[in-house]
């Protein structure tokens, strides 16, 4: 009998974990911001969750790469924007919600505190805040079927 019940318990515990992961997991893909101006692409990386610039609306209009011209180090303002790592180590709080990440802003060149909350399969919130998220902004984001608007 114990080993029955040691048995169902590991089976139990064992699709908790499964479909914790896979819940987390949700967040990956290619997202569209909300002023749709861009897209950036989150993926898992060594047990943390990153989003790198993918697109930019205004790059199919320029000829010349559009540069990290705010960033705040100046070795950095010559490189292009498609490519840069906006959103970095986002962690799962089990809740549908990713925190303790950071979210840069290149218009700005600005780092800012972050957080991620799924709405729904195809829609997110991120807020990007200064301190604690009673002093930031939310923006919308809505999941992407293509990874360029090409």
């Amino acid at each position: 009998m114990k080993t029955i019940i040691s048995c169902l318990l590991a089976f139990f515990l064992v699709n908790v974990a499964i479909a914790q992961h896979s819940q987390a997991d949700i967040i990956t893909g290619t997202w569209l911001v909300q002023d749709g101006s861009a897209k950036v692409k989150i993926e898992k990386t060594n047990g943390k969750y990153t989003g790198k610039l993918v697109w930019i609306k205004a790059a199919d209009k320029n000829t010349k790469p559009i540069l990290d011209t705010k960033n705040p180090n100046p070795a950095l303002r010559s490189r292009q924007q498609i490519g840069l790592m906006l959103l970095e180590n986002f962690t799962f709080d089990g809740d549908d919600t990713w925190i303790d990440g950071t979210i840069y802003d290149p218009d700005s060149g600005k780092t800012y505190s972050c957080k991620i909350t799924m709405k729904d399969n195809q829609n997110m919130e991120v807020r990007g805040y200064v301190g604690i998220s009673l002093f930031g902004r939310t923006e919308n984001w809505k999941r992407s079927q293509e990874t360029t608007m090409r």
